[in-house]
């Protein structure tokens, strides 16, 4: 698959129908040559409705579609026949999909299930006719209303990854050596900084046939928060994480310092990150003995923690155990 297929940030031009306008249809048969109001009531404008589907992974497919536009309903007719409604068009996006209003950027709403619908931009009313305004006083009335206009403007789609595990480290710390070796994902691997430009998931079987799901972002570098390097862009991916998996490797001059960088960016793009769970890997530990690990972890944050190391396969197990752990710490309590 092209490297170039992820997409998570759209801005799209959406109108919906305009509503059909009311008759103003009086009876007329060969018996009764002035029967009364029979006008039919104008159809409802056509939605434009946003729709999960979890077989979606990425915006993609809107990336060239910038308008996109609903039915008109159709007008009421005579013998009180309401107007067809005008057709709705659907937008489907992957689980996760924020949507807000392009002008004032408020969120709209957002989409977590498969198969759910919201509104992004309603049709107009059908007008009501004038078989709706008789009454004792006004027997014949001429009149009834037209439809509602459309309503147009644009929309901006924002995806979130939905992922259990989120992989939190700088550029070249291992984290898409990781998910290869432990999932099916097949992210780009590099020994240079900023291998990884787009967010990569990954399903990681653990016992039992259970499994959570894993992402890998791009390397957060200091400033991220306000937009150096690419963590602005891709930090959003990790606010649906419920467990953060911080990645520092064994080489690294100061890794209480490493990681009070990354947690300090966290902090600054969204304070509630910090209340998420935090767990701490050591990756390329297969280049430390056993004295000099005992001597690290003096010096390691007080979090959960753990060396591994991807290339050579060590406490790769037990780095799921502990994952699992504290992913249904809830439901072991």
């Amino acid at each position: 698959m092209a490297s170039d297929n992820f997409v998570d940030y759209v801005k799209i031009h959406c109108t919906s129908g305009n509503g059909g306008a009311g008759s103003t249809h009086f009876r007329r048969e060969k018996y009764i040559p002035k029967g009364g109001p029979d006008g039919g009531d104008g159809g409802r404008g056509g939605h434009v409705i946003v729709k999960g589907n979890k077989q979606l992974w990425t915006l993609l497919h809107l990336k060239f579609h910038k308008h996109i536009k609903a039915g008109h309903g159709a007008h009421g007719g005579g013998n009180l026949k309401t107007g067809s409604q005008g057709e709705d068009t659907y937008i489907e996006v992957p689980l996760g999909t924020l949507a807000k209003d392009g002008e004032t950027g408020e969120v709209l709403f957002e989409i977590t299930e498969d198969g759910e619908e919201k509104i992004i931009q309603r049709g107009g009313r059908g007008g009501l006719g004038n078989n709706q305004f008789k009454s004792p006083t006004n027997q014949t009335p001429r009149y009834a209303q037209p439809g509602e206009s459309s309503l147009e403007g644009w929309k901006i789609l924002e995806l979130k990854l939905l992922a259990d595990v989120g992989l939190v480290g700088f550029p070249n710390a291992g984290k898409s050596t990781l998910l290869s070796v432990i999932s099916s994902a097949k992210p780009e691997i590099g020994d240079y900084p900023f291998t990884t430009v787009r967010p990569n998931l990954g399903m990681v079987f653990y016992r039992d046939f259970r499994s959570f799901i894993m992402a890998d972002i791009p390397g957060i570098i200091e400033g991220a928060h306000a937009g150096k390097g690419l963590g602005l862009r891709f930090l959003r991916h990790i606010e649906r994480n419920s467990l953060l998996l911080f990645m520092i490797p064994a080489d690294s001059d100061d890794i209480g310092k490493e990681y009070k960088i990354l947690l300090n960016e966290l902090k600054l793009f969204n304070p509630e990150l910090l209340h998420k769970e935090r767990i701490l890997a050591i990756t390329k530990s297969d280049m430390l003995d056993e004295e000099l690990m005992n001597s690290l972890k003096k010096e390691l944050p007080k979090i959960p923690s753990i060396f591994i190391s991807s290339v050579a396969q060590m406490g790769l197990v037990e780095l799921k155990d502990l994952i699992w752990k504290h992913l249904n710490a809830d439901g072991m309590a």
